[in-house]
């Protein structure tokens, strides 16, 4: 296996993370992929992953080569100083735009964290299949900028919205998942 690289120089290496992936080797399943040591291999060296992305969750993720490139990157994150932009399809018509501030706990902590995402609609479809009790299912494509870095962030903000994430088998919702699935092979974030 090899990760499509995007962009490399002396300091940071990006690559496109594919789905099923995790970032890390990690305890929650000792034999899955993953992509720093995937990467290291490939390119001969260590690497330094500067954030996450969900295991489900496809997209740009970006590696430093050296601890000094991880610090002050971590440091421009912290500041946010990095803009960070997803596109996630949703249930249902989303509002235009908006900001979604709602605090939550995140697994094994006790009380609730600070957590705001910005969100644009980008697109919005109507398709002609009945799913539980409506004729036609409703989908918005939307653009979101998170403001903090929480785990599960956007996923745990569209569920509050009640317009849940397509493919999120943790917050989502079980039909319209089930729906496209079935119909289009649709089974992942």
């Amino acid at each position: 296996m090899e990760l499509d690289i995007l962009y490399r120089d002396a300091c940071v290496v990006v690559v496109n993370k594919p789905s099923g992936l995790f970032v890390h080797p990690t305890h929650l399943d000792r034999s899955a992929p993953s992509c720093l040591p995937v990467l290291r291999d490939q390119i001969g060296q260590w690497v330094y992953p500067v954030h996450r992305l969900d295991r489900g969750t496809s997209g740009v993720l970006l590696f430093a080569l050296n601890p000094d490139t991880l610090r002050m990157l971590n440091e421009a994150f912290e500041s946010r100083l990095v803009d960070k932009e997803y596109l996630a399809l949703v249930r249902g018509y989303l509002p235009e735009s908006g900001r979604i501030d709602y605090a939550y706990c995140p697994p094994n902590a006790s009380d609730p964290v600070d957590a705001i995402t910005d969100y644009t609609r980008l697109a919005i479809v109507e398709l002609p299949y009945p799913v539980g009790r409506y004729e036609t299912v409703r989908y918005s494509l939307m653009q979101a900028r998170p403001l903090t870095g929480r785990q599960h962030q956007i996923r745990r903000h569209c569920a509050h919205l009640r317009h849940p994430v397509i493919g999120d088998h943790y917050y989502g919702d079980l039909k319209q998942n089930r729906f496209l699935t079935q119909t289009f092979g649709v089974d992942r974030l």
